[in-house]
């Protein structure tokens, strides 16, 4: 026993000497940032962020291959604390959060009977799986297996719903679905996500221009939950309240509810929780990314460049607007009248956009109070122009400059704040859009005694919005169909009296595929007015290309619009970037929306020192074949919620806001018709 210690000792010796020995040659150098990137981790040894504890993240971030959120039970503030001491981008500790869009579960019809193993990867393996869906969930939890958060569940449904609370973006259920219908991705990326053809989409949100989320949202009110159905819509569009009232919803032309019963009315139902959130007089809160220290210079506050600006603050730029006119707005605030936008609600909405930190300035004009050379020289590492389109067309006909001759936006402008006109009591409008029947509609408002509308087509060929032609109609507009205005008579102290104008009849098809008018011969009529508008479009003002060296050499094309990428909406010029009207010309407002968010994310590439590049499987407003439908079965027809709207005798006396709000039992029966569609399943058994 003595002689075995005695051993034991002696090896120990030697060691102790060999050991010694050696350390006078050999160093193990161990980067020191590893032992405080440790420091700012959560300590849980958790394994959740796929590394085998703290020491081993903490190596992993420091080599360059994690990034500062690896930790997931730590949060936002450790990742922040961790970029910090690494010297990195702050924008890549936002936290992640894992994402489900399948809707489908056990409404997916089978195509065989699987009796193997209990495994989606598994199943997956057999023809991608038994679903008739290819790209929809298996069902089957590998995903649950895999989260050790326990903050996934199979839904009643039977697709994977994931508790935000609990999930702490470690990836652990994308990596092991097999068909990818989960996701984890920071609020950055959720934000600039398009739409791709193989995502989980319903017919209405292909065709939203804006993407917004609509079964998702129509979902949350059903079951009572409207601030999340706010933030699902404020996730793709800032403008709640002003697209609920003036959006012509055609992701209603595409409900699959429609195909066999009336649509789904999706736009009231976004009124209805923006206006909850709005008369709550309390704003929810809106996340942005830490800040990047870039600076981008939005030229025009109209709705492209609001949204713009908006998607650029949430990704954590600094954000300066400069506008033109007194106030922000462009035309949703100008050339839309009171009675359908509310100035005070536009006020609202633009002030929440505002209050994350962008920078706007007024009465400032590019070309004559700035150009491009003083933004670069102050700093701007891009420029975004959303100036809108605010030049009418003229008639070229005679007359049309007498006094008492307005055109379409002008008048609207005039009568928005910014100055004042007399009204006539005789008044033509000339067109068959939007603007004509807002002017249409407003000088009834003002007084005039009689209002003709004359358009050179027939009714169903008007491109304004159904709803407003039939409001007009109601309010007592005469509408003058298959009339070619020839030219403006006046007296002799130019003042209009009179409009002259050909009765037409439909011809051939022209290139747009609608029958062209031709003229009836010996068909002039004369119509006694005092006021004439003409409203038949309007193209952008470029004249501020003459200013400045820098932008003589930006591209317009033939209809002065800014020449770019139609997917990118990058110029010519690699730091000028547009969308809205100045780029596509007249269009919806949520299409200036969906236009603002994908320059935004362009932008965001740029500086980000990224190529500026299209997303290869954006959709960008196509439709996936298989998801439309000429048929729908199971379907109990019920009635659409009828839009509530003050008597045709009380709203034409004033500007007091004609469409109203629906009633929460009413939306919350609206929400309930929807059929809670994805690809290409549906609740066949819903109301």
């Amino acid at each position: 026993m003595t002689e075995a210690i005695l051993f034991m000792f002696g090896i120990g010796v030697v060691c102790s000497s060999i050991l010694s020995l050696a350390q006078q040659f050999f160093y193990v150098y161990e980067d020191p940032r590893i032992a405080e990137v440790e420091g700012l981790l959560a300590g849980a040894n958790c394994g959740g962020c796929g590394y085998t504890g703290c020491f081993a993240a903490a190596v992993a971030v420091v080599n360059g291959k994690a990034l500062p959120n690896v930790c997931v039970i730590g949060g936002p503030d450790s990742a922040k604390n961790v970029a910090k001491m690494m010297g990195v981008d702050a924008g890549s500790a936002e936290p992640l959060l894992s994402e489900n869009e399948c809707l489908g579960g056990n409404r997916a019809a089978d195509r065989f009977y699987y009796t193997g193993i209990s495994s989606c990867r598994a199943l997956n393996a057999f023809y991608g799986g038994k679903r008739v869906c290819h790209i929809g969930c298996l069902g089957l939890g590998d995903c649950i297996k895999a989260c050790i958060f326990d903050a996934i569940s199979i839904g009643s449904d039977g697709y994977p719903v994931v508790d935000e609370r609990k999930c702490v973006g470690c990836g652990a259920c994308e990596k092991i679905c097999p068909k990818n219908i989960l996701e984890v991705r920071t609020m950055s990326e959720r934000l600039l996500h398009f739409n791709e053809e193989e995502d989980a989409l319903a017919p209405c949100r292909q065709t939203c221009p804006a993407e917004i989320d609509i079964p998702k949202y129509i979902a949350q009110i059903t079951k009572g939950d409207y601030e999340s159905a706010v933030k699902t819509i404020r996730e793709r569009n800032p403008f709640l309240l002003a697209c609920g009232r003036v959006c012509p919803h055609p992701c209603e032309s595409y409900c699959r509810r429609g195909i066999e019963d009336e649509a789904v009315s999706i736009n009231q139902l976004k009124r209805f929780v923006a206006d909850m959130e709005m008369n709550s007089e309390r704003r929810l809160p809106v996340s942005c990314a830490p800040p990047t220290n870039k600076q981008i210079a939005v030229i025009g506050g109209g709705p492209a460049g609001l949204s713009c600006a908006y998607f650029l603050c949430r990704l954590g730029h600094t954000v300066t607007i400069f506008e033109a006119m007194p106030k922000l707005g462009g035309m949703i605030r100008y050339g839309i009248p009171e009675y359908r936008l509310p100035k005070e609600v536009l006020d609202w909405e633009i002030e929440g956009i505002l209050k994350l930190g962008i920078n706007y300035h007024i009465n400032v004009k590019l070309g004559v109070d700035f150009d491009m050379g003083s933004l670069v020289a102050a700093g701007y590492d891009a420029v975004f122009l959303g100036i809108g389109a605010w030049d009418d067309y003229s008639l070229k006909i005679e007359g049309e400059n007498l006094s008492g001759c307005y055109t379409g936006i002008d008048f609207l402008v005039k009568i928005g704040g910014v100055d004042s006109i007399p009204i006539g009591r005789k008044v033509a409008v000339i067109g068959g859009g939007n603007t004509a029947i807002d002017c249409v509609r407003t000088l009834i408002r003002l007084g005039a005694e009689k209002v003709y509308l004359v358009y050179r087509r027939t009714r169903s060929e008007m491109p304004a919005n159904k709803v407003e032609i039939e409001a007009a109609e109601q309010e007592g507009v005469d509408f003058l169909f298959l009339a070619a205005p020839v030219r403006a008579i006046g007296n002799e102290q130019g003042k209009v009296t009179s409009l002259e104008y050909l009765k037409m009849e439909l011809g051939e098809p022209d290139a747009s595929g609608r029958r062209r008018p031709v003229p009836k011969e010996g068909s002039e009529t004369v119509l006694d007015i005092d006021m004439l508008i003409t409203a038949i479009g309007q193209k952008p003002d470029v004249s501020f290309t003459n200013e400045g060296k820098r932008l003589k050499d930006l591209t317009i094309t033939r209809w002065n619009t800014i020449e770019a990428d139609h997917e990118t909406l990058q110029s010519n010029i690699p730091y000028i970037f547009t969308a809205g009207d100045v780029a596509t010309g007249p269009s919806l407002v949520v299409e200036a929306i969906g236009g603002g968010r994908r320059a935004a994310r362009s932008i965001h590439q740029y500086l980000t020192g990224n190529q500026v590049t299209p997303d290869p499987k954006s959709l960008l407003k196509k439709h996936i074949p298989e998801s439309i439908f000429e048929y729908v079965e199971g379907i109990v027809k019920t009635p659409r919620a009828k839009m509530p709207e003050l008597p045709v005798k009380e709203r034409i006396k004033s500007f007091v806001e004609a469409d109203l709000v629906l009633k929460e039992k009413d939306a919350l029966a609206e929400s309930k018709r929807c059929l809670s569609c994805c690809r290409i399943c549906y609740n066949k058994d819903a109301a």
